[in-house]
């Protein structure tokens, strides 16, 4: 058996194009387009040879191989990595790197942490911090909106939410970064933070301890579960830390994203003004448009066959959601931004059982965002040339220079 990126290197389908691309160079991830428009265009599947793995962008295919837990299993790492052949260098994700069973059990500790009820309670909190944030930064000036708006605002009330006592903003960015750099290959993205991570992972595993975490937080409901007797304080401590790992940079991607959009379609934001109803579906369509998460792994259970196309049991899968997002048999006009489109479906937040569990407080900030610019906001002004960061799993903003005109 031969091995590639810790992963068992399978021989290409009959039929299926062999593509001697790196999706995960840095110039690939900076500027994706291209690739995404290509690999649809290849088929259903193609065999990435650098790799010896498969990579779908179809929105159909992509579903299918993302939302099909049994056949394409989430617990042998969403990344290269095969959990099967070698452990990770952090324990795996309680949320995203485990099947059911042991995933229903967990979906429910974290759905009863994450009700309605408690993402309600916490709006007027988001709400107040976005208004005084957002008034901060209405000064006609320029300034760089990643660090001092996408940045600041989820490291400030994300951790305050989980009931942190303790925070650092730098090290919470950087775990983020570990971890979704992690799910790529062995290349300069994944080992830029290596010296660090025992440093940071410790640091995070003591923020997340129950006695570490004040009592009225989302932590101490996951930690209520112990007491039920449904996890181990171990599990609800790993159940914390995944939660933050997950919830802090894509909702990071998720308000840069938002801003670039915005930002480059002035016609957008007026709409938005004129109608704050569409906050909820512009924020839908930030989503489908950036794709937060780009990528994410499937490995194959058993032998299958998907769009005709058969798949060795082992196979790693590249599910490029960010190509499927983009699929114009799917979505009319679908390189084109528009607040007004209600694009039910789109798999930014997942799909099936893996679907995010965290998507409504997402939304919940982002929105608290939008309605803070849309008061006090008249335009939103690029005032320099906007950078993405290349990251082998998340597309996040480097730096967006922009000026926010006072209404």
């Amino acid at each position: 058996m031969k091995i590639v990126e810790d992963h068992v290197a399978v021989a290409p389908p009959a039929g299926v194009p062999v593509w001697d691309i790196d999706p995960y160079e840095p110039a690939v991830l900076a500027d994706p387009t291209a690739y995404y428009r290509e690999l649809r265009d290849k088929g259903p599947f193609v065999y990435l040879s650098r790799y010896a793995a498969l990579a779908c962008g179809r929105y159909d295919v992509t579903k299918e191989v993302f939302g099909d837990w049994e056949r394409f299993v989430s617990s042998r790492g969403v990344g290269l990595l095969d959990f099967k052949l070698k452990s990770p260098w952090r324990a795996p994700s309680r949320l995203l790197e485990v099947d059911p069973p042991y995933h229903t059990q967990t979906r429910k500790v974290m759905g009863r942490a994450l009700s309605p009820k408690v993402v309600m309670g916490l709006k007027d909190r988001f709400r107040a911090v976005a208004d005084k944030l957002v008034a901060e930064l209405v000064t006609g000036d320029s300034f760089d909106a990643v660090p001092e708006l996408a940045e600041t605002f989820p490291t400030t009330v994300f951790p305050e939410a989980v009931g942190m006592r303790e925070t650092d903003r730098d090290r919470l960015l950087d775990y983020g970064s570990m971890v979704f750099n992690g799910l790529g290959p062995d290349n300069s993205l994944r080992r830029r933070n290596s010296e660090s991570a025992a440093d940071t992972v410790a640091w995070i595993s003591q923020r997340c301890q129950r006695d570490a975490l004040t009592r009225d937080g989302v932590g101490a409901l996951i930690y209520a579960a112990v007491d039920a007797g449904e996890a181990t304080e171990e599990e609800a401590n790993m159940l914390v830390r995944s939660f933050l790992s997950a919830g802090v940079d894509t909702t990071v991607s998720g308000i840069g994203g938002t801003l670039w959009c915005l930002a480059h379609h002035p016609e957008a934001f007026e709409r938005l003004k004129a109608d704050p109803r569409l906050v909820r579906v512009a924020f839908e369509e930030v989503l489908r448009y950036t794709s937060p998460v780009h990528t994410f792994c499937r490995t194959a259970a058993a032998d299958t066959t998907v769009a005709d196309v058969p798949i060795q049991a082992d196979t790693k899968i590249l599910c490029t959601l960010a190509a499927a997002n983009l699929d114009p048999e799917k979505w009319t006009d679908a390189a084109r931004f528009d607040v007004a489109r209600k694009p039910v479906g789109h798999l930014a937040f997942g799909t099936g059982i893996h679907a995010c569990v965290g998507q409504n407080l997402a939304r919940a900030e982002v929105e608290a965002i939008l309605l803070a610019l849309i008061e006090r906001v008249d335009r939103i002004e690029l005032t320099g040339e906007a950078c993405w960061r290349p990251n082998n799993s998340m597309r996040s903003l480097e730096t967006l220079p922009i000026r926010l005109v006072a209404s």
